[in-house]
């Protein structure tokens, strides 16, 4: 099973953000993680539309925009406008999931779900027929730098068990250290967000630890 590989762009070198972007795409990561945090959802305020314009001028590959804001169906048009191939919502924060999940993909995104610590698998299963992509929360969102929480396993065991069903890829983010990516990797994880854990402020370069981490 292939990795993907996904750096994630708030950990970046902002002072030299093209810089990063590109030798992250030599390095091979597969898809560049945008988080856009409101400071109302989770208590934090990160990137935004300009950031993303910013990084899909700089690579081909793909550009996923994970949305802890509030109402996100009211914005998902203004990231596929610049440039994202992925959508993720949260379904606790967005009253009409079904229909802005089914928006995205009319709009020829991929469309995704993000899923907290404490939401379980039964409150999502019906929005998996829509998803491209489901993307578990493996710290509480909101920070870098946080534990890896360890009952999250047993939600990425369950839902291993219906990919084959609904077709959507696996995905985690949260302290994804390389000893989480081996591990995590062997319950049918597919994807993997890259922060500090793994990635960013290493003595390696990118095009060395991103290499090491697909061979996990």
């Amino acid at each position: 099973m292939e990795k993907l590989l996904c750096p994630s762009m708030m950990c970046a070198d902002y002072g030299r953000l093209a810089e990063e972007v590109k030798a992250l795409d030599r390095a091979g990561s597969d898809i560049f993680h945008c988080d856009i945090m409101d400071g109302t959802f989770v208590p934090n305020i990160t990137m935004g539309l300009m950031d993303v314009r910013t990084i899909r001028s700089y690579t081909d590959k793909k550009v996923d925009v994970h949305l802890m804001i509030e109402n996100p169906g009211e914005k998902v048009d203004w990231f596929l406008d610049a440039g994202a191939d992925i959508i993720y919502i949260h379904p606790e924060s967005e009253r009409y999931v079904v229909k802005t999940l089914a928006h995205i993909k009319e709009r020829g995104g991929e469309a995704g779900i993000a899923v907290n610590p404490d939401t379980g698998v039964s409150g999502i299963t019906e929005l998996l027929n829509l998803c491209d992509y489901v993307m578990i929360m493996t710290v509480n969102p909101g920070f870098s730098g946080q534990k890896f929480i360890e009952f999250t396993k047993k939600k990425l065991e369950e839902l291993a068990g219906l990919k084959a069903e609904y077709g959507f890829r696996l995905m985690i983010d949260g302290a994804c250290s390389p000893e989480i990516i081996k591990e995590t990797g062997a319950l049918g994880v597919e994807g993997f967000v890259l922060g500090t854990s793994a990635l960013f402020g290493k003595e390696q370069t990118y095009a060395e630890i991103i290499p090491e981490l697909r061979r996990l």
